[in-house]
């Protein structure tokens, strides 16, 4: 019954993308319209959505839980990177490549893909839980990732903490994480007509983010996705060693099960679609990180159910 739920939730996803990847190949969107969805998602549908679901579900008490949640996305990241860099070295990959890899080993999409999978697998109750893993994977990429990556390839001197990089992790969905929490800690009320507004707008967040991924599939010329060992190595430690990690260290946690499942399920996702974006703005390697975050997306398909089954084990 579980596998059939996994591979249902799955497919639920499948076919919204296909109505993407459909649309595109008719001419109804093009990269202008990707970029449209893309920021309609990040700026105006997930903050919404996020501001909506937080004062809907949470009280003072529940926020206890986000704190303590912070910390296993937090150690699995890092631990991860550690792991990354040892294994690019060991692989000798070139530079431009280099600190690309690191981040698509180390982090996932965690929203416009693992927010609908989760959303599908486990209901609405898991979406505060998706946000906090958003949270910690959006700070650690801006940082850390960025930094790799500019390091790598020599483009400009590489600061860990730059100015352009703070605005992008203090973005709306963290500015509306942040209020949300504020306005609840302090019990203050929020009209109804807001909320009601909020949860409509927020409601895109999902299908705006398959109809992208769909796009962008569609853009991938199959014939330059050509399996090596570092598309190997890589997908190895998106699938397989990422969420084993996170199943391994909830289980020391005393967080809430859901809360558990949600995290190894956002540990399972494919590579961030921004990475490719950030490696063409410093010189590196855009076209691999593109390939690489459409062929991890395909893959993705088959790991979900596997791991929504693992889940269910905690």
């Amino acid at each position: 019954m579980i596998i059939l739920d996994a591979v249902q939730s799955i497919l639920t996803i499948f076919a919204m993308m296909s109505v993407g990847y459909y649309l595109t190949g008719r001419g109804w969107f093009d990269e202008d319209v990707s970029e449209l969805f893309s920021r309609m998602v990040i700026k105006v549908s997930l903050p919404a959505f996020m501001f909506s679901n937080m004062i809907s579900t949470f009280d003072r008490g529940r926020l206890t839980e986000l704190a303590a949640g912070l910390v296993v996305p937090f150690v699995s990241m890092m631990l991860l990177y550690v792991l990354s860099k040892f294994v690019a070295k060991l692989l000798r990959i070139p530079a431009e490549r280099r600190g690309i890899f690191q981040s698509m080993f180390a982090l996932s999409n965690t929203i416009f893909i693992g927010l609908p999978v989760n959303v599908a697998l486990f209901g609405e109750d898991s979406i505060p839980f998706v946000l906090l893993y958003y949270l910690v994977n959006t700070v650690v990429f801006w940082t850390i990732g960025v930094y790799e990556i500019r390091q790598e390839t020599g483009s400009g001197k590489a600061l860990f903490f730059r100015a352009d990089n703070l605005k992008r992790i203090l973005s709306p969905p963290l500015a509306a994480f942040v209020l949300s929490i504020s306005l609840v800690f302090f019990s203050i009320d929020v009209p109804r007509f807001l909320l009601d507004a909020a949860g409509y707008i927020g409601n895109l967040t999902t299908p705006l983010s398959m109809l992208y991924m769909g796009i962008i599939i569609h853009s991938i010329d199959v014939h330059s996705i050509k399996p090596d060992r570092e598309m190997l190595v890589l997908l190895t430690g998106r699938f397989i060693l990422a969420p084993l990690l996170v199943l391994f260290l909830v289980n020391f946690s005393a967080m809430p099960i859901l809360m558990k499942k949600v995290f190894v399920i956002e540990a399972a996702m494919p590579v961030m679609t921004q990475t490719a974006i950030v490696a063409q703005a410093y010189g590196a390697d855009h076209k691999y990180a593109t390939v690489m975050a459409t062929v991890s997306t395909l893959v993705s398909l088959a790991f979900v159910p596997i791991y929504m089954v693992l889940a269910s084990m905690i």
